[in-house]
């Protein structure tokens, strides 16, 4: 397989991507469901790229509200190699102030209601969770928000939590003695379905505002995160646009086998699988089930 179709899902505030060519909105069924909204494909300098809102446009989607599941499978089927993820996350660092962008590279999921896998009774997988990032894409991600003049740190922890309610005090500060970099809502399962489905995934976190641990957290008002959420999703913008020359021409497979995450994962043998599941596989593991 060779060439690249990029993927863009948007966190909160980011709604629509600029520059793109003979761009339709597109609706994309799925045997888990319905993504959050329709599909919007077209190409930036002929570069196809898919976007989806993760929220659905007009944001009415709630974090734990996410069909994860429909949305990576959709996202697969229409053709996606490597998915870029940007989301707006709190910070739990000082030197990570609101406006910086954070190339996260691990995780910690504390979500309690979600789905986490495409796989389950009827057709068994495990996947490599320890290194949930594409390497690749995180080089051309951080280099490109450089280009464009992003203040981008490239590695960090998100941890994921269930929400909708943002964490209590002692909450915060139990995060930050575990050394978790980014808080947000949206992360997890979202980066186990891209593993499962052998995509290249990466998760840009957007900082809005310092989690309640910081002592002027009290002071910021919403008028103020509000116009960092509007600014970060401007920046996201100019991050897709810088990073499209440089994943114009990348071929797969990838250095890293993000897409052949499924090459020794299935564990239930053929004749043992359930046909009804193996169908609704089609378009995550269609690879490796077509080769069985």
């Amino acid at each position: 397989m060779s060439g690249t179709v990029l993927g863009v899902l948007g966190g909160s505030g980011v709604y629509d991507i600029d520059g793109l060519e003979d761009a339709r909105w597109v609706t994309v069924d799925t045997p888990w469901g319905a993504p959050s909204d329709q599909l919007l494909r077209g190409r930036i300098d002929g570069l196809e790229v898919v976007f989806l809102p993760r929220h659905g446009r007009g944001h009415h989607v709630s974090p734990t509200g996410i069909n994860a599941r429909a949305n990576i499978d959709a996202l697969k089927r229409m053709g996606v190699t490597d998915l870029v993820s940007v989301a707006a996350v709190g910070s739990l660092r000082e030197d990570l102030p609101p406006g910086t962008f954070v190339v996260c590279d691990q995780y910690v999921d504390r979500t309690v209601n979600r789905t986490r896998s495409f796989f389950g009774e009827g057709c068994v997988a495990h996947v490599s969770l320890a290194h949930p990032t594409c390497e690749r894409l995180a080089d051309h991600v951080t280099r490109a928000g450089r280009t464009a003049g992003i203040s981008m740190v490239r590695g960090g922890t998100y941890i994921c939590i269930e929400g909708p309610q943002f964490s209590t005090l002692a909450e915060s500060h139990l995060f930050r003695s575990w050394s978790m970099d980014v808080i947000g809502m949206t992360a997890m399962p979202e980066a186990r379905l891209a593993r499962e489905a052998e995509l290249c995934y990466l998760t840009v976190g957007m900082v809005t505002d310092y989690d309640c641990w910081h002592e002027d957290h009290d002071a910021v008002t919403v008028e103020q995160v509000i116009g960092v959420l509007l600014a970060n999703a401007g920046n996201a913008r100019r991050l897709i646009g810088a990073l499209v020359p440089l994943m114009t021409g990348i071929d797969h497979p990838c250095p890293h086998r993000c897409d052949r995450a499924l090459d020794h994962a299935l564990i239930t043998r053929p004749e043992a699988r359930d046909g009804e599941v193996i169908a609704r596989l089609d378009a995550v593991a269609g690879r490796v089930l077509g080769a069985c």
